[in-house]
């Protein structure tokens, strides 16, 4: 499994090379050639096939892949360690088909051959690849306790349990691992009862074996029978000083679910060492995952202090206790204490850095999180995304367009994560010439998943251009969530399309999809927009009554608007009376549009004067005013205004439009 990770950062550090500047490609070639060179030499060489082998091993372990098949090539007396090791190469990587064509290619195959291929097919999910494992297995000349056991995780990782149990009453032996196989199996398919019957008829166990029924048992939610379980084990085994991991794994269940006094009554129930760490002398006590695992329960639970008395009283701490602690202060904005231990850390990592950015953008310090960006030792992609979507929340858009053409510059490549803020950035910016662009960087770097086709949803909505965004939309394949229905609802509404926002809504109900507060949102607004009062009262009504949804300030506002539109500006005011809540500028300026529209001057002046006490520096409630003054004929009025607006050093504000006039 080390070799796998290793494998996987080598791939993408070589990916990122070759976005680099060619000075810096032509470095890492050179070390790369000589490790090349000195694969060349062994295979080339009549060295002993022992150094051959290990060289052929040290490739592979790094990632160079290529390299490794090319040195396999080249050497002329192979044994079957050479062909194992390059099987194993593939198998890793999940390339069947390479490691099936060295497989059938073998001169001689020993018992490794046979499991390592039986391995990779079952390793994979589907029907055609188990079946194929499947008859390997059966041609085997000899099986041996691996070659059972994998074939029995393989189809229980593929939930075909009764083809394991059958696999598992046929062996001739079983081993701990044989039973622990069925036992996951089970579990992993949600099969608690089977999973307790077949722990209970195990002849022997290990720790390994409590530890995963117990870690089953946490996952199946059944937290009650694992601790029941734990303590039977504790007691009868006579191997209390293994089950360090299994208690740590129910304190981390404990916390999942908020049972935070349960955790901390079975923390306290392993025994405090003065060095935290589990095995020195066989003894059982807490160890670093323990402290760490009853952090995360009182941070998860929002106990702060708790949290703090816990970590203050740790003997021993890593990056994962003092990153555990500052993220805690971040998610409550006390980046005061953050930045205290962020300076008291020892060793800090990426994910230390990140959480300082993040913590004063979401605080709108832009200054100080890209202070703390710019003095990270070495940036991740994680880190570019944190500090772009911090410009992003902050609508810094061009500066947050700046820091992604760097990094894109700097060679870093965008995941869907950068591509999601940056959609939102062309979103803000209304700009179409832009987000078209980023829709092209989209199709060619990442395979676009809800959330990315979602922001491209909103994207194009938002800047006018409603059959790009209805074509997204209508081919979406996997199922819609309820954003992506809100982003097209929206889209329609918002550019007067109320009919088309409405029909959308119905088929939203018939496809079963439960609309939310934003749902209802549109659906209002495209009921004032093509003046539907029935309708709107309506959906209002069915919005309490049936998904029970909380009218807000925005409801409200789009049903005073429609009834105020259609005259029933009696009706507006009795809204506006009723809310629980302090009227905004969105209701006033409703009522005032509609007095506008029917000349209720007496009314108007209440409206106008509601919205200068909420927005003294707008010219709008004044302009509104003067005119359905002068259009009444009422001279001194309007002229009041006109002095009032002088007086209190108000200027007309120029109009613009949100819609990118590119598409026009």
């Amino acid at each position: 499994m080390g070799r796998l990770k290793v494998s996987g950062l080598a791939l993408r550090t070589m990916a990122l090379r070759r976005c680099l500047p060619s000075s810096y490609r032509f470095a890492s070639t050179l070390r790369s050639k000589s490790v090349s060179s000195k694969a060349e030499a062994a295979s080339s060489k009549p060295k002993d096939l022992y150094e051959v082998n290990k060289t052929l091993s040290d490739l592979i372990r790094t990632g160079k892949l290529k390299e490794a098949k090319s040195m396999f090539d080249k050497i002329q007396q192979r044994n079957t360690v050479t062909w194992n090791s390059m099987i194993s190469a593939y198998v890793k990587r999940r390339e069947i088909a390479k490691a099936q064509k060295l497989f059938d290619e073998m001169p001689a195959r020993d018992i490794v051959s046979w499991n390592l291929m039986i391995s990779g097919y079952t390793s994979c999910f589907g029907y055609k690849f188990l079946e194929e494992g499947k008859k390997l297995f059966d041609q085997m000349p000899r099986k041996d306790f691996v070659s059972w056991n994998t074939m029995i995780s393989g189809y229980a990782k593929n939930g075909r349990m009764d083809e394991a149990i059958r696999l598992f009453e046929s062996m001739p032996e079983r081993n701990v691992v044989s039973w622990n196989a069925m036992i996951t199996g089970f579990l992993l398919n949600g099969d608690t009862l089977s999973a307790t019957e077949y722990f209970e008829r195990m002849p022997e166990r290990d720790s390994t074996s409590v530890s995963a029924f117990v870690s089953g048992l946490v996952q199946n939610d059944q937290l009650d029978d694992a601790a029941r379980i734990l303590i039977e084990c504790e007691n009868k085994e006579g191997w209390r000083e293994e089950l360090v991991q299994a208690y740590n794994t129910l304190i981390a269940g404990y916390g999942q679910k908020g049972r935070v006094d349960d955790a901390r009554r079975l923390f306290d129930q392993i025994p405090s060492n003065s060095i935290q760490r589990e095995g020195r002398n066989g003894e059982f006590g807490k160890n670093l995952v323990s402290w760490n695992s009853m952090l995360m329960c009182y941070v998860k639970a929002g106990n702060i202090v708790s949290a703090r008395e816990l970590f203050d009283q740790m003997v021993e701490r890593d990056t994962i206790s003092w990153n555990t602690m500052i993220n805690s202060y971040v998610q409550i904005s006390d980046m005061q204490e953050a930045l205290n231990l962020f300076s008291l850390m020892p060793e800090r990592d990426s994910m230390s850095w990140n959480s300082m950015i993040s913590g004063f953008a979401q605080q709108g310090r832009l200054e100080l999180a890209r202070e703390y960006f710019e003095m990270m030792p070495q940036k991740h992609l994680v880190s570019w995304n944190s500090i772009i979507a911090g410009y992003e929340k902050n609508e810094d858009y061009k500066g947050a367009i700046k820091l992604f053409v760097r990094m894109q510059a700097e060679g870093e490549k965008p995941d869907r994560h950068t591509l999601s803020s940056v959609l939102s950035i062309c979103t803000g910016l209304v700009d179409l010439h832009l987000g078209m662009q980023i829709h092209q960087l989209v199709s060619k770097t990442v395979i676009p998943d809800v959330p990315i086709k979602n922001s491209l949803i909103t994207m194009y909505s938002r800047c006018g251009a409603l059959l790009e965004s209805r074509t997204i939309f209508d081919e979406m394949k996997s199922p819609k969530n309820v954003i992506s229905w809100n982003a097209m609802i929206g889209g329609y509404a918002s550019h007067g399309f109320a009919i088309e926002a409405l029909e959308l809504f119905e088929l939203m109900k018939r496809n079963k999809v439960q609309p939310t507060y934003i749902t209802f949102i549109s659906v209002l607004s495209a009921c004032a927009h093509a003046g539907l009062v029935d309708e709107g009262r309506a959906y209002f009504k069915a919005m309490v009554t049936e998904y029970g949804i909380e009218p807000t300030i925005e409801h409200y506002a789009s049903l005073v608007d429609n009834v105020g539109r259609h005259g029933l500006l009696e009706e507006a005011m009795d809204l506006v009376k009723s809310m629980p809540f302090e009227a905004d500028k969105a209701v006033w300026g409703a009522v005032l549009g509609a007095c506008r529209v029917h000349n209720n001057v007496e009314l108007a002046q209440v409206a106008a004067e509601a919205l200068i006490k909420l927005e003294p520096e707008s010219s709008a409630p004044y302009i509104l005013l003067y005119n359905m003054y002068t259009d009444a004929g009422q001279w001194d009025d309007a002229a009041y205004v006109r002095e009032m607006m002088k007086r209190n050093n108000i200027n007309k504000q120029a109009a613009y439009s949100w819609v990118d006039s590119s598409h026009c």
